[in-house]
């Protein structure tokens, strides 16, 4: 026979041949021990020619059983071996009726009901019964009374077992089928699973912001590479987060212990974009971008959370930078621009002026405007990324305020031929900024008429309710899309379609004006589609 196929072709061969010697030794360890003890009892018993030869059948059973390499024969042949002890026990019992020999039967029909199924256990049975009754009638005596219902019985008892042997070794068979096969979708599970936590670990490890996964006793049990990184810069070790110093924002006041953004989410709670500095004040100090979310097992039950931190110190520090460039520069050109435009006041004074002269000293003096316009807007946005927008409160007419802003641009409309569409506005008075009011809404009616189209319209309206004051502002302009709406409120954001037009702007006017909305205690948003204008509401608190 060919020994050369798989590993588990050839590792089920050898259980074979284990299982066949294995079967053969237990016949013949019984049969030994049968004969140890009654040999004891009875030494007249080695002399009883016919269950000698019965014993010796088996043992010469075993002794094949051992030296025969089973693997190299075809598994029809191994039936002989039970049945070889059959024809010994049945030999060995009609030597010594009495001995208990026929207890044995039970094993070789146990081995066939096993290994050869429900074929191997009828055929044991009908096979132990017929030598049973083929030796009682071969006697030289004729079978007693007495002992045809122990030739009865005996079958009996053998099918039961047969039976019973069979019916448990199919079940044992299907449960370790099933078992193999959950065992291979375990393993196959086991291997995506290792697979997939080594992805995750490769991903979280090539990231360039930091990971901690902490379990629900709030012990650290993941921290990735730029994590590590970050903490050996402060000389923190093994995630002890408790032994970093943090300060808000002002890099002044310390968080409180309970507050620290690392103590609230091993609490489970949720924290969403904090920035805090990291670090002893007058050494090495980091800002940090953190957001921690809790995790839930299957029943919503807290069972530890992640945390994400990024290094955004070189982000604020450049913002810095820009806000104190754009401040300064705005100072240094406010005085000059302002002598220019007094001077151009006092030149369109002089009523001796050429027209051609007064027409580009008009020009001048409209750029100039402006300009100071735009510097002024810069120094506002300054003021308020520094929290230093001044408001300053008193009683106004918000109606008022919104029908000045519009008389004052109605020219500038009617060049494109836009016009408003004003509904009765009613009297609605605030404690408010007036000044800081009529910034926003010049921003807005201004963003309505640029961005309008010839010929087009400005719909005005004013909703007052118990609770807050709605302004709404439409036109008929291009609209715009989701993507460009994402960042409209970003200082010195222009959407890309407007960016290369003639349509002037400096990305400032939303920013700010929704600055004094929220300063007011109200809000600014705007609604758009691509094609259907853009409508504007500032909403203002009634109480304000």
């Amino acid at each position: 026979m060919n020994q050369s196929g798989p590993g588990p072709d050839r590792a089920h061969r050898h259980r074979v041949e284990r299982s066949v010697f294995l079967s053969q030794l237990l016949v013949g360890s019984a049969t030994l021990l049968l004969v140890a003890v009654s040999g004891l009892l009875d030494l007249q018993l080695f002399t009883n020619q016919l269950f000698l030869a019965g014993i010796l059948i088996i043992l010469v059973a075993t002794a094949v059983a051992a030296g025969v390499p089973w693997r190299q024969i075809d598994k029809k042949w191994i039936i002989a071996l039970p049945i070889v002890d059959l024809v010994g026990l049945v030999i060995a019992r009609e030597g010594e009726p009495l001995l208990g020999t026929t207890f044995l039967l039970v094993f070789p029909i146990i081995w066939l009901s096993t290994h050869f199924g429900g074929r191997g256990a009828i055929g044991g049975v009908v096979l132990t019964t017929a030598l049973l009754w083929t030796a009682g009638l071969l006697r030289a005596e004729p079978v007693s009374g007495n002992e045809i219902p122990r030739l009865a019985i005996v079958p009996i008892v053998l099918a039961f077992v047969a039976a019973t042997t069979y019916t448990t070794t199919k079940r044992a068979a299907a449960q370790r089928v099933l078992l193999t096969q959950q065992s291979v979708l375990f393993e196959g599970a086991l291997r995506r699973s290792r697979r997939e936590e080594r992805t995750l670990d490769a991903i979280f490890n090539t990231v360039d912001f930091g990971v901690v996964g902490f379990s629900r006793e709030a012990k650290p049990n993941f921290i990735n590479r730029a994590q590590r990184e970050m903490f050996s810069r402060f000389g923190v070790k093994d995630g002890q987060l408790s032994s970093i110093v943090v300060y808000h924002e002002d890099q002044v006041t310390p968080f409180a212990e309970q507050d620290r953004p690392f103590q609230r989410a091993m609490r489970g709670e949720t924290v969403d974009r904090m920035t805090l500095w990291v670090g002893q004040q007058g050494q090495q100090q980091a800002a940090v971008l953190i957001s921690a979310r809790p995790i839930l097992d299957e029943n919503d039950n807290y069972d530890g959370g992640v945390m994400v931190s990024r290094d955004v110190t070189a982000e604020l520090r450049a913002i810095k930078a820009r806000d104190d460039l754009v401040a300064s520069v705005s100072h240094e050109l406010r005085t000059p621009l302002t002598s220019i435009l007094g001077y151009l006041e006092l030149a369109l004074d002089d009523e001796t002026l050429d027209p051609s002269t007064r027409r580009m000293l008009e020009v001048a003096s409209k750029n100039s405007d402006r300009l100071l316009a735009l510097v002024a807007d810069l120094l506002t946005t300054a003021a308020a990324t520094k929290h230093e927008l001044a408001i300053t409160l008193a009683p106004c007419d918000l109606s008022v305020i919104v029908t000045d802003a519009i008389e004052s641009l109605r020219p500038v409309a009617a060049e494109r031929d836009i016009s408003f569409v004003l509904s009765v506005l009613p009297t609605v008075r605030l404690q408010a900024d007036a000044l800081r009011l009529r910034q926003v809404i010049d921003n807005l009616l201004s963003n309505a008429v640029k961005y309008n189209i010839t010929g087009g319209r400005i719909e005005v309206s004013l909703l007052d309710s118990t609770s807050q004051v709605e302004l709404r502002i439409a036109d008929t302009g291009r609209g715009m899309t989701l993507g460009e709406q994402v960042n409209l409120f970003d200082r010195f954001y222009r959407a890309d379609s407007v960016r290369g037009s003639s349509i002037h702007g400096t990305g400032l006017g939303l920013s700010i004006s929704r600055d004094i909305c929220r300063q007011h205690g109200g809000d600014l948003r705007l609604e758009s589609a691509p094609g259907k204008g853009t409508t504007a509401i500032a909403t203002l608190p009634r109480t304000s």
